[in-house]
């Protein structure tokens, strides 16, 4: 440490975190001013560097207060210092243009508008009144507009817009909340919204104040919007008005799939649902998910049935950017919706849209005008989803907007990789150290639109993370699109072939390393979900796994059935339940649900391709168990989206839960290899309970709380084979609220501790990470070595 020169010290420190883009830079400024000390703070491209010089009691009480009450958006990582010659310098604290080095911070995710910014919004005397682009340093956009770090202007998509000489003042004063704020503008300077109609619209293409007044009277009448927003494109309508939902149902080729709604505000979403504090808190925070609700009892708003057919639950979000707040109105406008429909800007199964040109084409046919802006979208990000506990804890159901790029610290290093995850709900991943880094929700690998956005994310997760690959993951299907991506990426990267990681350890292993475990003990993993490629060539989804990052053993499973047609066969719940009832040895009844809602020429087809085990990939998965029992119970015979089945048969649970607490028996054969969970005596019991009368909902709840009973006898079976009492619930299935609350209270009762996903998705949107880890730990020859125990 170097002594002081005249009782003066100056100290260099490095604080590293999300302190770019938070406003960081100006609360060093002000608290330096504050304590008279000499210096200046930058951005480098590991955080942020500060220099300050003053009497040394000041200065150690400006690195005691530099952590304490840090701006609202940040959050510090780590702060390392140390003391060099004093230089004597009494000049004011200076802020340095950023150093431009090899190295690595954090940006913050996209935040939602704060409060001061929506009071001047809707201040007539404000210069940024009716702004739709109005933010500063602690809210707005950051990942969506970021090309490169350091985070400044110039390396946003705001590059394209100068400050006027009002917006530099706030930029360049200390005191403002503006200062170095790289999304400032105001309506001289822009962005600019334009309202772009579809021909025969009947209203006129216009620009800024009179877009948006022109998109509201749109929607009031009915119309459906394409508005843009940070991170792409939504279509928006009426949510109350049944026609412009049942329009934009059958435009988007939605099927039965529910849509996500936007509420004005807090008090309008409380007349739709039942909300807790927690709920609340989520649906408030500066991430803005849309946040599952139940349904209020008696709604004091009505929404259009088409809006959420078939689901007691409604999914629900406030507006995020001033564009959202001036569609709903402010005192003194028309009176419009209270509520919109807001669903992702794409047809079905495609990326979100971002590009203006593109959603002018993509967007044809669905939108009957463009409600645009000039700020281009450096990266795709959808809007998350998550749902709250009864415990009060979230669950990410859906990890995007709000949430990317904010990094997850890893318990295990992991050399420089890229992990694309799966082929549905994609989202990939990089990970370099003892951090990684999702990118946001895709969506489903089954285009080249899709795989151009999973391009584009990629350059940008690297771009701001600098993370160079040297190696690449990805699921072990040969048939995955992802992993198709993965080989060619590898061959571009110079990197070895992709390591390729079972679906299911991959999943157990996302939530191992979500909830901080090193992997020195292997865990009880059960990994449910609708399927995964087995390591025996058949469809998985149904396992109990011994687990660690090296590798995994299979304990027990659910007995396979035949999957009439494979993938192609999970459109039709009916046929599923017809090839459980085969399986089970149970005859095809005519007055089974499932049976009825065949046609007879559907059923011979369905019994020569079972006789002869004709296009019949044997399934072990609880995915296509919870849809053959749907469709068993009468709820649920045709899907038109992915897991519709499932989604109403735990609909349907819920309304009899409380007081139902019977429960199917599923049988037990233990053999020479893993444990069998024989699905048979559950539709024995539950057939004989319909030709009894039994209502659907009871038979919903008897199954959950049979499959529940049956986690925790496979799981008992599990510990008595290896002394384990960790249990890790991940897949898709535990996405279903019900049956992962039965699970995890019940093995809890049993001396388990269960492990649940929060943060990170159960299903195939968290598998990027799982085969991030075991990657790192796996040999590069793509075999699985096993675990440890």
């Amino acid at each position: 440490m170097t002594a002081p020169v005249a009782g003066r010290v100056r100290r260099r420190i490095s604080v590293r975190g999300t302190v770019q883009g938070v406003g960081f830079r100006p609360y060093v400024h002000r608290l330096a001013a504050d304590l008279a000390l000499a210096g200046f703070v930058s951005n480098t491209a590991d955080g942020v560097l500060i220099e300050v010089e003053g009497p040394s009691g000041d200065v150690g009480r400006f690195c005691d207060r530099l952590a304490e009450q840090p701006p609202p958006l940040a959050a510090v990582t780590g702060i390392g210092w140390r003391d060099v010659p004093a230089t004597g310098a009494a000049g004011p604290f200076a802020i340095r243009p950023s150093e431009r080095s090899p190295g690595r911070t954090h940006l913050p995710p996209d935040t939602a508008t704060c409060a001061d910014c929506l009071r001047e919004l809707a201040d007539p005397s404000d210069p940024r009144h009716r702004h739709p682009f109005v933010t500063c340093t602690h809210c707005g956009p950051r990942f969506t507009i970021a090309t490169a770090l350091p985070y400044d202007r110039a390396a946003t998509t705001m590059a394209g817009f100068p400050m006027c000489s009002a917006c530099a003042r706030e930029y360049a004063d200390p005191g403002d909340r503006r200062f170095h704020a790289q999304p400032v503008a105001c309506p001289d300077c822009g962005p600019r919204l334009r309202l772009v109609p579809a021909p025969g619209c009947g209203v006129r293409a216009a620009r800024d104040a009179d877009a948006l007044s022109t998109a509201r009277r749109l929607l009031a009448a009915g119309r459906i919007v394409a508005v843009k927003g940070v991170g792409g494109y939504h279509l928006a309508c009426d949510a109350t008005d049944a026609r412009a939902v049942a329009a934009l149902r059958a435009r988007k080729h939605r099927g039965g799939k529910a849509f996500a709604v936007m509420c004005a505000d807090l008090a309008t979403a409380r007349r739709l649902a039942d909300l807790s504090p927690s709920e609340e808190s989520a649906l408030t925070s500066p991430r803005r998910p849309v946040v599952l609700l139940r349904r209020a009892a008696r709604p004091g708003l009505r929404l259009a049935d088409a809006v959420c057919p078939g689901s007691p639950h409604l999914g629900v979000m406030l507006p995020y950017t001033p564009v959202h707040t001036l569609l709903f109105g402010l005192p003194g406008d028309p009176p419009g919706p209270r509520v919109l429909v807001m669903t992702s800007g794409n047809r079905s199964g495609e990326p979100i849209v971002t590009d203006d040109g593109e959603a002018l084409t993509r967007l044809a046919g669905l939108a009957d005008a463009w409600l645009a802006h000039d700020r281009p979208v450096a990266a795709p990000c959808d809007d998350s989803l998550l749902r709250v506990r009864p415990d009060g804890s979230e669950q990410v159901l859906r990890r995007s907007r709000g949430y990317v790029p904010r990094p997850l610290r890893l318990p295990v290093a992991v050399p420089p990789t890229l992990a694309v995850g799966g082929d549905l709900k994609n989202a990939p991943c990089v990970g370099e150290g003892e951090q990684a880094w999702f990118g946001p929700h895709i969506g489903d690998m089954g285009d080249l639109a899709a795989l151009e956005a999973a391009r584009r994310v990629e350059r940008q997760l690297t771009r701001l993370t600098a993370v160079a690959p040297a190696h690449v993951a990805a699921d072990r299907h040969p048939g995955y699109h992802s992993a198709r991506w993965a080989r060619r990426r590898a061959a571009e990267l110079g990197a070895p072939a992709p390591v390729l990681v079972q679906h299911h350890h991959a999943h157990i292993a996302s939530a191992m390393a979500e909830h901080g475990l090193d992997g020195t003990e292997p865990v009880i993993g059960v990994a449910f979900d609708g399927t995964g490629y087995g390591d025996d060539g058949t469809v998985w989804g149904g396992e109990v796994l011994l687990a660690d990052y090296t590798g995994h053993r299979r304990l027990a499973h659910l007995t396979p059935a035949p999957l009439p047609g494979g993938d192609a066969g999970v459109a039709n719940p009916c046929r599923t339940a017809l090839a459980r009832l085969w399986a089970a040895g149970l005859p095809w009844d005519p007055d089974l649900p499932s049976v009825a809602a065949c046609t007879p020429e559907e059923l011979a087809v369905l019994e020569r391709q079972l006789t002869r085990q004709v296009a019949c990939v044997p399934a072990s998965s609880m995915g296509r168990l919870f849809d053959a029992v749907s469709s068993l119970a009468g709820v649920c015979h045709r899907a038109g989206h992915e897991a519709q089945a499932a989604l109403e048969l735990e609909a349907a649970a819920a309304s009899a839960q409380d007081a139902e607490k019977a429960a199917y028996t599923f049988g037990l054969t233990a053999g020479p290899g893993p444990l069998g969970c024989d699905p048979a005596p559950m539709l024995r019991e539950l057939v004989a309970d319909l030709r009894r009368g039994t209502p659907a909902p009871v038979l919903a709840a008897r199954f959950h709380q049979g499959v529940a009973r049956a986690v925790v006898e496979m799981c008992r079976h599990a510990r008595r084979a290896t002394g384990l009492t960790t249990v890790v619930l991940s897949g898709g299935v535990f996405a279903n609220g019900l049956l992962e609350q039965s699970c995890a209270a019940l093995l809890a009762a049993d001396g388990c501790t269960v492990l649940c996903h929060g943060e990170v998705p159960p299903n195939d949107g968290g598998l990027a990470l799982g085969q991030l880890v075991v990657a790192a730990h796996r040999r590069q020859d793509g075999r699985s070595p096993g675990p440890a125990r």
